[in-house]
C-alpha cells in the first residue's frame, strides 16, 4: 500500500512541474497579403526553457 502511495505522490508531482519548470503553452497567427494573395500561418506549442515541442499549420 505505501509503495502504491508513493508512486501516486511521484507522478503527481512530476505532473505539476514541482521537479522543473512546467511547460508554457504558446500560439501564433499570421496573415499575409502578397502578389500569392492571402496567406495564413499557425503554430501551436510548449516549452520549459530546456525543451521546445511545436506544431505548424
Amino acid at each position: 500500500m505505501k509503495k502504491i502511495v508513493l508512486i501516486l505522490g511521484l507522478a503527481a508531482l512530476a505532473a505539476c512541474g514541482a521537479n522543473g519548470p512546467p511547460l508554457e503553452p504558446n500560439a501564433n497567427v499570421g496573415l499575409s497579403v502578397g502578389s500569392n494573395g492571402v496567406n495564413t500561418t499557425a503554430g501551436i506549442g510548449a516549452s520549459n526553457g530546456t525543451v521546445s515541442v511545436g506544431l505548424r499549420l
